[in-house]
């Protein structure tokens, strides 16, 4: 699909146009509530287009939503309540910090008795075994804070991934397809719930083949700037060696993976794209930029799976500050230049 790109050497008057590419990771997600609800607050930004896995789909979905409501501080307080209901929702989840970890102000769950039985019984019991009834507690919480027939006409273009069971590969859900079951998908860990079926066939995390798809950006978005969130890091010193460390390890390796080939990809499109081929111009134009914190590496897989209310603060907190020093440092850029060495990256 071809698009119509415009001018943007400098903010227009109605916003210069972004896109943005939420990561997915569970609890860590608040991460990216604290981005959006800063960047939500510049005027000479607009966001066109959102690409989420996961948890940032259903940021994606809720930031939509709010837009097309009642524009940004709906937006803000959409988001805000989103995440309200996910806290209130794991209230009575078993997954609880230990005591001596509450005391030292850790949020790993690592040593919560709960944690490491269900740890362990999910290399033994599915979720078919454990929860048979296939309850999700964010059903609930979706169908309060989105308004889907609403999201179908939204302004912002949505590209929510989820990955097929069955063929292994990744499908992009767009406005008119998403429904709680396509953000439910797309943030279904195997281990935690059951496959969740739609048209027929059944889906897991889109984190397995997209975190997040940064294609359809290109394509379909007249934006050339892509601003990648990420909350899951590519790098962290030191080798892994309790049995705690290597799965943390695996997790991130595991959800980063489809990322960075699609981030080597554009490298090498944009270096042997021909800006006279439509479609190669529209790789040789992609600029990506991002917004991460070195924070994130303090925190484990078992995080992910705290919905505290002062956990998701302080990670909302963080995105906040993650997201002025993108804009102190990295604003210029916009619409200029690439901010990220995708050499580097890759």
């Amino acid at each position: 699909m071809t698009k119509q790109k415009r001018s943007k050497a400098t903010p227009t008057t109605d916003g210069m146009p972004i896109d943005l590419a939420l990561q997915g990771g569970g609890a860590h997600g608040a991460f990216t509530w604290g981005v959006l609800d800063r960047l939500l607050e510049e005027p000479w930004l607009r966001i066109e287009g959102i690409s989420g896995t996961s948890a940032g789909a259903m940021n994606a979905a809720v930031l939509a939503d709010g837009l097309a409501r009642g524009g940004v501080d709906t937006a803000k307080a959409a988001l805000e309540d989103f995440w309200r209901r996910v806290s209130d929702a794991a209230l009575l989840s078993p997954f609880r910090r230990s005591p001596l970890d509450v005391l030292l102000g850790r949020w790993t769950l690592d040593t919560s008795p709960m944690f490491i039985a269900f740890d362990l019984a999910a290399r033994l019991f599915s979720p078919y075994d454990l929860n048979p009834q296939g309850r999700n507690p964010l059903t609930e919480v979706l169908e309060a804070s989105i308004d889907f027939d609403r999201l179908h006409e939204a302004p912002v273009r949505l590209f929510v991934t989820a990955t097929n069971v069955r063929t292994g590969s990744g499908r992009v859900f767009r406005n008119a397809d998403i429904t709680p079951e396509v953000l439910l998908a797309s943030a279904c860990l195997p281990t935690l719930f059951q496959a969740v079926e739609i048209d027929g066939e059944p889906y897991w995390d889109g984190g397995f083949a997209g975190n997040p798809t940064i294609t359809p950006l290109v394509r379909e978005c007249a934006s050339d700037d892509i601003v990648l969130v990420q909350i899951n890091p590519v790098e962290r010193a030191g080798t892994p060696r309790t049995a705690q460390e290597i799965a943390n390890r695996v997790n991130e390796v595991s959800f980063n993976a489809t990322l960075l080939k699609e981030l080597r990809m554009i490298a090498v499109l944009r270096e042997v794209a021909n800006p006279g081929n439509c479609e190669g111009a529209l790789w040789a134009r992609t600029r990506i930029h991002r917004i991460a914190t070195e924070a994130m590496t303090q925190l484990g897989y078992s995080s992910k799976l705290n919905a505290e209310w002062d956990f998701l603060c302080m990670l909302r907190d963080e995105g906040r500050r993650s997201a002025e020093t993108f804009l102190q440092e990295q604003a210029p850029n916009l619409g200029k230049r690439c901010s990220v060495d995708l050499d580097a990256v890759t």
